[in-house]
């Protein structure tokens, strides 16, 4: 009989934490529920008779160590990660479990790799931000992509989606981030993150079929731009995003996802398009399914599997296509993505 791991999921009642519970519960494990509203926590419990509840604060590291008791993983899904990241990968390295999150914030997941990297590597332990459709999802993506190059000049992230109806959970990492950039805007090029004032510009891209050309802001700069310069020698990382994406979340009255089926997805659809190019060489790699915040939980879920059996390539801080086979992820994905290598 497989053993059936415990695995804590912090935030475990926000709009992804959700998803991330049923998936657990799906593939197998016991998630157990932690996170800082105990009565939200109560009532998700409602629906999953039989889990531990354990409230616990960021602020409190007695309630994040008894939060990871027992546990044999974490998955963070509780933004603003600038907030909650770090003392909950703190609590991870003190329980001596890896630590997973979902995080989107560009300066969180770098800050990350920054001050945990030497760390997690003495320990053996293992810590992956942004496994998720942001960063995660992208830098396997562009790993796949890859193949056997060990460089390439510049990495393109096109997302090809019909609407985004963000959360509260994203609306408020997103203000966190523009504080933390003191309203500049980023890009990655040159080898390293830039902060800006300049506008960005509309492009046109060439989606595949069914998608086809769209418009799309340019430098609409996401979390790859941190997970794929981590492990991939790629100096340019650009990020594009539809216009009808970009408008979504940038009005204020755009409403939040709505469930549309049994599993609680909305009715977004995604189409992520990435071309490597070294030279005049391109190699691309496409992957399309429905609802951004639904797809991260088995993102998430399925790299926790892969590290506690073993499947995984190093030790430390790293990213998705660093640390796990990129296309065997990938194709693991199936019930959930379309892939398309095009190598």
């Amino acid at each position: 009989m497989a053993v059936r791991h415990t695995v804590t999921v912090y935030g475990a009642y926000g709009h992804t934490g959700r998803f991330v519970v049923a998936h657990l519960r799906e593939r197998g494990f016991v998630p157990v529920l932690a996170g800082r509203d105990t009565d939200k926590l109560n009532a998700l419990a409602d629906e999953h008779p039989g889990l531990d509840v354990r409230p616990a604060s960021v602020d409190d590291p007695g309630s994040l160590d008894h939060a990871l008791a027992g546990a044999a993983a974490v998955i963070n899904c509780a933004g603003p990660f600038a907030t909650t990241a770090a003392p909950v990968i703190e609590a991870a390295l003190r329980a001596g479990i890896p630590y997973v999150d979902v995080a989107a914030e560009i300066e969180a997941n770098a800050d990350t790799f920054a001050y945990f990297a030497d760390r997690a590597r003495d320990a053996g332990a293992v810590i992956v931000p942004a496994m998720a459709f942001y960063g995660g999802l992208g830098d396997l993506l562009a790993t796949a992509a890859m193949g056997d190059w060990t460089e390439a000049d510049e990495a393109h992230i096109a997302y090809g989606l019909n609407s985004w109806e963000p959360t509260d959970g994203t609306r408020a990492a997103g203000k966190v981030s523009a504080e933390r950039r003191n309203g500049r805007r980023v890009r990655f090029t040159g080898g390293q993150l830039e902060y800006h004032d300049d506008d960005l510009p509309t492009l046109k891209w060439s989606f595949p079929d069914p998608m086809g050309p769209r418009a799309v802001i340019g430098e609409f700069t996401m979390a790859d731009v941190v997970t794929i310069p981590s492990h991939l020698p790629v100096p340019e990382v650009r990020t594009y995003m539809t216009t009808e994406a970009a408008g979504g979340l940038a009005d204020p009255d755009t409403p939040a996802p709505t469930a549309v089926d049994e599993h609680g997805r909305s009715a977004q659809t995604f189409l992520v398009d990435v071309v490597v190019r070294s030279g005049t060489t391109e190699r691309r790699a496409v992957a399309g399914g429905q609802d951004i915040y639904a797809v991260t939980a088995p993102l998430a879920v399925e790299a926790v599997d892969r590290i506690l059996t073993g499947r995984t390539r190093t030790v430390g801080v790293a990213s998705a296509g660093e640390i796990f086979d990129a296309p065997d992820f990938l194709r693991a994905l199936s019930p959930h993505i379309t892939l398309e290598l095009r190598p």
